[in-house]
């Protein structure tokens, strides 16, 4: 998807991937080549004025400016895949049923070192008490106005908030240089292990509540509604009885070769096989791809990129990252071929030939694919 130029437009925001190819270029996924989603325009917001509010069931209600944000806090850093919920819905569409949203690949993702302060430290400043249950920490932009709601915000428990091992910030750097416009300047939640929809960007207000947020984008959006939810009018019950999606899946995509591509063998018969994998949720790192060139009647391990020196270190520090392989399969000449990967990760989670579809084509997970190969 190309950069139409309607960064202020509400009704064509920027949403745009870049080549599965590219993605994989590189560990660290630079903004020149990240996926972008909005729902509305993109605001070009001065640090030096823009400060975030937190408030709701706190003692001390704050007001915290950028510099606040980046002085008077511990700056935490860590390294996580950023995944769109409706990353690889193309796939769901065409493997499954159609589904409504936008016709995305399978490079809505990107992969960075995010740095800022805790969201626990701030919350524990403003006084949250953490014996009281049922608690959600919600996360808002009032900065434009997007297609479906006057705002943009989302939600999680505030367990997870006040979990150090979630290591859940609010980031004012990426790739160690300030956030792009595009990308929440100046300051957005990074939420590890959790769709990209939640990741608040230009955020402006923290509100530790008793319910989560009610913007139509956790509420009635984001969900992986059940199958008898076959278009808008059957959905109408189900909003409110299925869960916002959080975790997402364990996910594993073949980047090259593409589909319909023609490609060549070594002297040797081989075939060259690249891709990324992200884990589920929490339970990362990945800990193995394997591969197959026939259906998935049998499976080659694939090489496993975990060094380098843009590569954290330690599986503690790439438990949230997502991990990009390679590996040569032998093949045989002919048209109609397909490549298929799956993944495994340190929780003991294996990526399933397919995932469940639903109505907005989210959280698909199923084998990653090149199809419709003709190999030389």
């Amino acid at each position: 998807m190309s950069n139409t130029k309607t960064e202020y437009s509400v009704e064509n925001p920027l949403n745009r991937e870049p080549s599965v190819k590219e993605l994989v270029s590189s560990f660290l996924t630079s903004g020149s080549i990240s996926y972008d989603r909005n729902h509305g325009p993109v605001p070009h917001l001065s640090a030096s004025t823009h400060s975030v509010q937190v408030d709701g069931l706190v003692s001390h209600p704050l007001r915290l400016t950028i510099d606040q944000l980046a002085t008077d806090f511990p700056q935490h850093e860590v390294w996580c895949a950023l995944e769109c919920a409706g990353n690889r819905r193309h796939t769901m569409r065409t493997m499954l049923k159609e589904v409504e949203g936008i016709d995305w690949g399978d490079a809505a993702v990107m992969n960075c070192k995010w740095k800022g302060p805790r969201l626990r430290d701030i919350l524990l400043r403003a006084g949250i008490d953490e014996t009281r249950p049922g608690q959600h920490v919600a996360f808002s932009s009032y900065q434009v106005k997007c297609q479906e709601d006057e705002w943009f915000g989302g939600s999680v428990e505030l367990e997870r908030g006040l979990n150090g091992d979630a290591e859940v910030i609010l980031a004012l750097e990426m790739n160690d240089a300030p956030l792009e416009p595009n990308h929440g300047y100046p300051v957005r939640v990074v939420l590890p292990g959790i769709a990209g929809a939640r990741w608040v960007k230009w955020l402006d207000r923290i509100t530790v509540q008793n319910e989560e947020s009610s913007n139509f984008y956790q509420r009635r959006d984001y969900k992986v509604l059940p199958a008898e939810a076959v278009d808008r009018d059957a959905a109408e019950p189900f909003w409110d009885q299925t869960p916002a999606m959080a975790a997402v899946s364990i996910n594993s995509v073949v980047a090259v070769p593409e589909d319909n591509e023609t490609v060549r063998r070594t002297k040797s018969g081989k075939l060259e096989v690249k891709g990324y994998a992200v884990p589920q949720g929490s339970n990362g790192p990945v800990t193995k791809v394997e591969v197959s060139s026939d259906g998935g009647k049998t499976w080659v391990d694939a090489e496993l990129g975990t060094s380098g020196p843009d590569h954290p270190v330690g599986d503690k520090a790439r438990k949230w990252c997502w991990t990009l392989w390679r590996a040569e399969i032998d093949i045989d000449p002919g048209t109609e071929k397909e490549v298929v990967s799956r993944a495994f990760d340190a929780g003991g989670n294996q990526q399933a030939e397919h995932s469940q579809w639903n109505l907005r084509g989210v959280g698909y997970s199923g084998y990653g694919r090149a199809r419709n190969l003709t190999v030389r």
